[in-house]
């Protein structure tokens, strides 16, 4: 079963948020050598998984940075396991390598691989056959292209129980994710809520990720994120500050359990570390 957690107090300030930040990364050719170069061990990670890859592929990754001691919490997207024995199976996996966190996800693949179409039938799974201490989920502050509205709460209500936290897809509108926070505070109140925030990164590094995911994917990625894509290699750049201050004052927020900022680095890594020493310098100058 998910353990259950006793909730920390959420931060209070963007200083104490940098600090417990976590970082998304992909399992490409020389992402491993890049964490082990660029990001201390204290910053908990999760890593994608991809269709190209496939699921081993980022199970693979995620134990051998656990073996090096990072915290780490592998994708498993529902779309892309068979079935109960193939969830089983994957649980053994995780628990054998020391993984004891996992990010659950549908996924978008056209046709599913078995039996599983959502991330609700894995939760169940692997609430009964693994004891993960951090159980992820997804959240979508601004709705979904293809879920209304009514089905996202209606699966958020299922998954809530069997997740200790939901991570947010990209917004760049603080108020809309605030008030989003705000609904699942006061309709799941044990459900932490880290808020996902892109990190600095090029345009060249966007289109190499897009055509490094596989062809189906890729477009599909792009497709499903050119809003954020052109918000991010906009004139001037793209910076994540503006939108930790438009946090910061909700942070300590009794209706509003805002636990954590989660990063997607997009591999971007030592671009993203440096962005948050450079802040958390500023920050400690005062």
């Amino acid at each position: 079963m998910t353990e259950t957690t006793t909730h920390r107090r959420a931060p209070r300030s963007a200083r104490e948020i940098l600090r417990t930040i976590s970082y998304e990364i992909m399992p490409f050719r020389g992402t491993e050598d890049a964490v082990l170069e660029h990001v201390p061990v204290d910053v908990p990670l999760t890593v994608t998984v991809t269709e190209a890859k496939g699921i081993e592929a980022t199970i693979g990754l995620a134990a051998n940075l656990t073996a090096r001691g990072y915290r780490v919490a592998p994708h498993i997207a529902a779309r892309m396991v068979k079935d109960t024995a193939h969830a089983k199976d994957l649980a053994a996996q995780l628990t054998e390598t020391a993984i004891d966190r996992v990010f659950v996800v549908g996924g978008d693949a056209p046709v599913p691989a078995g039996e599983f179409t959502e991330a609700l039938d894995l939760l169940r799974v692997f609430a009964e056959t693994a004891a993960f201490t951090r159980t992820g989920i997804g959240g979508y502050p601004e709705g979904h292209a293809n879920i209304t509205d009514a089905d996202l709460a209606a699966a958020l209500a299922a998954k809530a129980p069997l997740a200790t936290h939901v991570i947010t897809q990209i917004c760049f509108d603080a108020r809309a994710t605030v008030d989003w926070a705000r609904r699942v505070h006061r309709d799941h109140s044990d459900l932490d809520v880290v808020i996902g925030v892109p990190a600095p990164v090029s345009r060249q590094k966007l289109m190499r990720i897009a055509g490094g995911i596989g062809l189906g994917q890729s477009a599909r990625f792009l497709r499903k994120q050119q809003n954020t894509i052109w918000k991010l290699i906009r004139p001037g750049g793209y910076r994540p500050d503006k939108l930790l201050r438009a946090f910061e004052p909700h942070l300590a927020a009794p209706d509003v359990n805002i636990a954590g900022i989660h990063l997607f680095t997009f591999n971007e890594l030592a671009g993203a570390e440096a962005w948050r020493r450079s802040l958390l310098a500023r920050l400690d100058a005062g």
